[in-house]
């Protein structure tokens, strides 16, 4: 499993600085910088103040919905659905009890959605890709599938620093998500399965990541971004990149140069995580074969697309627990769509997931799914000389494609060219977790203004833990299995690329549709805690780990997970205002 993935993510830097030019919404917005105090109105001639729009709530009933339709602050440049103004202008008070609760279960779906997307669709096209550029282990791992890993962190963090409003929900995700996977995942995975921990990755990568808070803090305390500053960020991403690849050279070099080491090679027992290597056919006994036909049987068309179509797998139904089932109930929906409008190319099947009838379909329905999504549909509506809008020439050119490549090909045999459907699902998969990243945001967004918290404590909780769930049971099944160390290296990898191209892209796209710095002005002393408490997690580590003579046992485990306690503890306590610096 790692073996084949651990090589994936150089080339998907270009093709992401492309995607995200364009994905990223706000770019109908004013062009100002990402300046996140109070702001005031372009036109009209008595100008006021915008009212932070928090303050709704402290209004009578009657006013709240003149309030939010008119106050700059409470608008949002991107997504589909306006939040704000349907629960305080199409809910009645006395349910908004149950907005919030519809509001909170949309957004647990979204998060469904940005898993799904990520893990069946987004990651498998990814390793296509790298497969079909024949990039190396490390290159891949260190681009690819941190990317894959890290989606719906980075695309919250280009939503949220694409608008001014919502510029504090990526400071606080991206250092919330640090916390949380250096204390809670790392802690959980040694709790699991102690373990020997590989020095020199560990190193490597915690020395990186505490240069990245540094600079980050540095960043916070000057109160703006500039564009050399955000290419900093990207340029300490492609310096780790070029590290890593050194370092695994180097150590193959050792070993090749060596005569000593005869013992047999284990994951547990090799001295650099790059080189833990977990086969994908290790008890690969294909139990398929079992339920194989006796007699060969030709699949008409409409069988093929009905079957490429279908999300369920009955023999798997069968063998599954209830909750599996529960879950995977709320999930046929979103399978169902993704299959319809997201091709997948996989590189280790004979047909390389060739179904010609579903591939076809994919020609006409993937590209309106990318215009219709760009820029939350902006696009896709636009008329071209005021006639015919730009879906309507998408759908026919998709068409006249589709039909020419349904009569040249046949069911049985892949195209040559059936690799460029990786590209295009990466494209379509990318999208579709860009628009859901959107309306995370805006969620957040909206349930900060009824409970009148904070951009930063919703991006350090409930965004976070969103986005890093993921990850999480990723790494505690890694550990179950008994893979610790490459679940902890993957830990400390991941999180790198989220806080550097987090925040070096998202900057460098609002630097370069504003052409202005990105000005930050913090949540008061909470930001400050949430980036001394990250710096004190990885400070923590850095010396016990070496103490314990890098033996992690379940007593640092625990450690890290009351680490974080007491963090979250703090952080609401500032929130809430009982932890204050006071006034001089």
């Amino acid at each position: 499993m790692a073996g084949r993935w651990l090589d994936l993510r150089w080339a998907l830097s270009v093709l992401c600085v492309l995607l995200m030019v364009e994905t990223v919404p706000g770019a109908r917005g004013p062009s100002t910088g990402a300046h996140i105090s109070p702001q005031f109105p372009a036109s009209g001639v008595n100008q006021t103040p915008v009212i932070d729009c928090r303050k709704v709530c402290g209004l009578n009933v009657s006013d709240r919905c003149d309030f939010i339709r008119t106050n700059p602050d409470c608008h949002s440049d991107g997504g589909y659905l306006d939040y704000l103004e349907g629960i305080f202008c199409h809910f009645p008070p006395r349910l908004l009890p149950l907005a919030v609760t519809l509001y909170v279960s949309w957004l647990l779906y979204l998060f469904l959605i940005l898993g799904v997307t990520a893990a069946k669709f987004f990651c498998p096209n990814l390793s296509a890709i790298s497969t079909t550029l024949k990039l190396s282990h490390n290159v891949a791992g260190v681009t690819f599938l941190a990317f894959g890993n890290g989606a719906p962190d980075i695309f919250s963090a280009l939503v949220a620093f694409s608008d001014p409003h919502t510029a504090g929900l990526a400071l606080g995700a991206l250092f919330g998500a640090g916390v949380l996977v250096t204390t809670v995942v790392a802690g959980g995975i040694t709790i699991l399965h102690p373990f020997m921990a590989a020095s020199r990755p560990f190193f490597r990568d915690i020395v990186f990541y505490m240069v990245a808070v540094f600079l980050t803090f540095i960043m916070l305390f000057h109160g703006r971004v500039t564009l050399p500053w955000a290419l900093g960020y990207l340029g300490l991403y492609v310096f780790y990149v070029v590290t890593v690849i050194l370092c695994t050279w180097i150590y193959r070099w050792q070993r090749r140069g060596s005569l000593v080491y005869s013992m047999p090679v284990t994951p547990e027992i090799l001295s650099d995580s790059e080189e833990d290597r977990v086969s994908s056919n290790t008890n690969s006994y294909d139990y398929g074969d079992e339920y194989r036909p006796l007699l060969f049987y030709q699949e008409t068309t409409a069988q093929i697309l009905a079957r490429a179509l279908n999300p369920l797998d009955y023999m798997k139904w069968r063998r599954k627990s209830a909750y599996w089932k529960a879950l995977k109930v709320f999930k046929l929906p979103v399978e169902f769509l993704l299959l319809l409008t997201v091709p997948v190319v996989d590189p280790d099947k004979d047909d390389r997931n060739w179904k010609r009838p579903l591939n076809c379909l994919h020609l006409v329905i993937s590209p309106l799914v990318i215009v219709l999504t760009l820029q939350s549909g902006t696009y896709g509506v636009y008329e071209i000389g005021g006639l015919v809008p730009v879906w309507v020439v998408v759908v026919i050119a998709g068409t006249a494609l589709a039909s020419v490549t349904f009569f040249a090909t046949s069911n049985s045999q892949p195209p040559r060219l059936h690799w460029l459907f990786a590209f295009l699902g990466f494209l379509t998969s990318a999208l579709w977790i860009n628009a859901a990243a959107t309306e995370v945001v805006n969620i957040l967004r909206s349930l900060g203004v009824v409970f009148r918290l904070s951009n930063t404590v919703l991006g350090l909780t409930l965004l976070a833990w969103g986005n890093s769930i993921g990850d999480a049971f990723s790494d505690f099944t890694l550990a179950r299995q008994g893979y610790p160390r490459m679940a902890f290296s993957a830990c400390f990898g991941g999180i790198i690329f989220n806080i550097l191209v987090g925040v070096g892209l998202g900057c460098l796209l609002q630097i370069s549709r504003s052409h202005t710095d990105v000005k930050l002005e913090p949540d008061g002393l909470l930001v400050w805690v949430l980036a001394g408490a990250l710096g004190l997690s990885l400070v923590f580590s850095l010396v016990s780990v070496p103490l314990q003579c890098f033996r992690l046992s379940r007593v640092y485990g625990f450690c890290l997970l009351l680490f974080y306690v007491n963090f979250l503890v703090v952080a609401l306590l500032t929130e809430f205002g009982v932890i204050h610096l006071k006034s001089m």
